[in-house]
Parts: structure tokens; C-alpha cells; sequence
């Protein structure tokens, strides 16, 4: 068994920022698929380890650690990686908790609606008003990269990879990447040009997804 088990799913942006700072710290991690378009989050077993019902959850040396936030702090204590300076850590967790209140909020529940409900259950109103919010998140961001190479200090840090855990799933947004936000698009392929970066339908379990 692998040192770091992650319970996750392909399409999940906030999976996919743990399962990258794993892959890319060289850690020894093994996904665990949860199905959640089959119910797979509000199965007892997996409530009993999570009782908010949400991916990811990571086990580690009995420890059980849920939200992608404390669990992206916990690893670069653990594993010494993408972890700030000193100097630099109330910035980047104003970062963490600026991108899960505003722009992964936004952009997974935006991408959600618009790829994976049935389209009877579409609400374009709500959609509409999702989609605002997330390009005035995308704005403060890319006007934030425009002067800087990652988003606190000179080096990749858990706040970059907080706030891409969205971000490699750009054909699911009906979004000119390049065109409206090229310091974010900038931003994002150095990321992916990180040694052992992989997109995250490479990297976790799930996808494709099983025709109805």
C-alpha cells in the first residue's frame, strides 16, 4: 500500500490540486476512485471518513485529512514541497482562502452546471450568474500574474496549486483563454511545464465518463 492514499475523481478540480502536489513532490500516492456520479460521496463508508460528503480526503499514517486547503498545508509541511517562506505564509493562505471562496467557488460549480447536469435541470439564470462571478475572479487574477511569475514570491507555492485546480479543463468553459486572460494562460503552462505535471484525467481515476 502506498504511503498517501487519495480518494478522488477525475473530474474534480479540488482532487486534482492534492493529486498534483503529490505528483509533482514524487510522493508515494496512490489514487482511490470515488464514484460521485453514482452516489459514491454519500456512501456510509466514505461519510464516516468525510461527513461533509466531499472529495478529496487523504489518509496518511492514520491520519485522515479532508478540504484541499489544510490538506495542501499539511503536505508541504510533510513533504517540504511548494511550501512559502515564512515571510510569505499569511499571502498565501490569503490566496487559499480567497480561491476557494471566490474563484474555484465559481469556476467548479460554473464548469459543473454546464457539463454534468442534465440539461432539463439547467437553470441559464444561475448559470449566468456563476459565470460572472468567475470571470471577475479570472480578472483580479490574471491582472495579479500580469507583473509575476507565480502568484506569492519567486517559486511555485501551494497557492499556485490551489488556485489551477480548475484550470486544466479549458474546452469545458466557453472561455477565450489566450484572448481574455493570457496572464493566467501564461501562468497555467508553467505549471504544466513543472517535471511531472499530468492533466488531470491522466492522473486520476474516472474519466472518461460512462455513457448513459
Amino acid at each position: 500500500m502506498a504511503e498517501f492514499r487519495l480518494h478522488c475523481f477525475a473530474q474534480s478540480g479540488n482532487a486534482y490540486k492534492v493529486a498534483l502536489m503529490l505528483e509533482l513532490s514524487g510522493a508515494d500516492w496512490e489514487p482511490v476512485l470515488v464514484d460521485f456520479f453514482a452516489g459514491g460521496t454519500r456512501e456510509p463508508g466514505f461519510r464516516a471518513m468525510n461527513p461533509m460528503g466531499e472529495v478529496p480526503v487523504l489518509e496518511h499514517r492514520g491520519e485522515v485529512l479532508t478540504q484541499s486547503g489544510a490538506i495542501l498545508d499539511y503536505l508541504a509541511e510533510v513533504l517540504g514541497t511548494f511550501r512559502p517562506a515564512p515571510a510569505q505564509a499569511r499571502e498565501v493562505l490569503r490566496w487559499i482562502l480567497w480561491d476557494n471562496h471566490k474563484l474555484t467557488a465559481s469556476l467548479a460549480t460554473w464548469r459543473f452546471l454546464m457539463n454534468f447536469l442534465p440539461e432539463e435541470k439547467r437553470n441559464a439564470d444561475v448559470i449566468a450568474f456563476l459565470e460572472g462571478r468567475a470571470r471577475v475572479a479570472l480578472k483580479v487574477l490574471d491582472q495579479h500574474l500580469q507583473s509575476r511569475d507565480w502568484i506569492v514570491g519567486g517559486q511555485p507555492t501551494i497557492a499556485d496549486l490551489s488556485c489551477a485546480g480548475y484550470m486544466f479543463y479549458p474546452e469545458e468553459y466557453p472561455v477565450d483563454w489566450q484572448g481574455e486572460y493570457p496572464a493566467v494562460t501564461a501562468w497555467a503552462a508553467r505549471i504544466a511545464a513543472l517535471p511531472g505535471w499530468k492533466h488531470p484525467y491522466d492522473l486520476m481515476p474516472g474519466h472518461p465518463l460512462p455513457r448513459s
